[in-house]
């Protein structure tokens, strides 16, 4: 059996150090956004109770369906202040998390476990509400090891979800993702952009060579993709692509004309009226 123990040490990982395992996952806040957003840490820092107390490391996962975690990190604990009251990190997604009356613990992250972060995947047990737990060597299972970059695997079109954070990923790691590469380069198509902060759709269209991938590889380089409308919301929205979902609205074949595919793509703006209500200006 693969165990989370096993695995760090081959990255140095000494059972020795007194360390604490914590699985975040609240229902007040998405961590795994502020995870991607880069605002994890300042997270992780600030809390309401001494959780930390005794350990001189922490293992740290995000919680995921079921019992599952997925590992983020390993953080030398190197002093704590507090209680107190703290200044969140400017810019910071929930702002209304406030750091007043908590505790605010130095955590420096470890480099030596990089290559695992974001790709291993550990059973943490029944006791989930148990957020943090003492390290026993061989304690927890380890389910899988991910590809580096891996999302998941190629549902079909009618099944394509996607989030900005997850279309970067299949865009930028090839290998993990062949069948996505594969599928999407094989089809032109209309696709819909959701807000899911406001609700507005955008409604767009992929021809040419490399299809619908060639077309969202645009917006996973830069977010809006060229779009007027998208441009001027993201200088508004900083952290637009935190809110942004990709679907499939229909596929077509890749031998169409441009003005063909862009007629079948009018006429998804007007049955959901992306113009009127949304985010296309045409």
């Amino acid at each position: 059996m693969l165990t989370m123990g096993g695995i760090l040490s081959h990255f140095g990982f000494e059972p020795n150090v007194k360390t604490k395992l914590v699985r975040h996952q609240d229902q007040r806040f998405d961590v795994a956004r502020l995870y991607r957003a880069g605002q994890f840490e300042a997270y992780q820092s600030l809390q309401s109770r001494p959780v930390f107390e005794g350990a001189e490391r922490l293992v740290s996962f995000l919680g995921r369906p079921g019992t599952t975690a997925l590992f983020v990190g390993v953080y030398e604990v190197r002093g704590v202040e507090g209680r107190g009251d703290f200044d969140l990190p400017k810019g910071f997604i929930f702002p209304e998390m406030g750091a007043h009356n908590c505790f605010r613990y130095d955590l420096r992250r470890d480099p030596k476990y990089a290559e695992l972060e974001g790709r291993m995947v550990i059973d943490w047990g029944a006791g989930t509400r148990s957020w943090v737990q003492h390290y026993k060597d061989g304690a927890k299972k380890v389910i899988e090891v991910l590809p580096e970059g891996y999302v998941h695997e190629w549902p079909g079109f009618d099944e394509v979800v996607l989030k900005h954070h997850e279309l970067v990923k299949i865009v930028k790691h090839r290998d993990a993702h062949r069948e996505w590469h594969r599928m999407l380069a094989s089809v032109a198509g209309v696709y819909l952009i959701l807000d899911n902060h406001t609700g507005d759709q955008y409604v767009g269209s992929a021809y040419g060579a490399d299809g619908l991938l060639g077309r969202w590889r645009n917006y996973a380089d830069t977010v809006h993709g060229g779009n007027k409308q998208l441009k001027e919301l993201a200088k508004k929205r900083p952290h637009l692509e935190d809110d942004l979902q990709f679907a499939v609205l229909q596929t077509l074949p890749v031998t169409l004309t441009k003005a063909e595919v862009i007629a079948h793509e009018g006429r998804h703006k007007t049955r959901l009226g992306s113009r009127a209500h949304g985010l296309n200006s045409n």
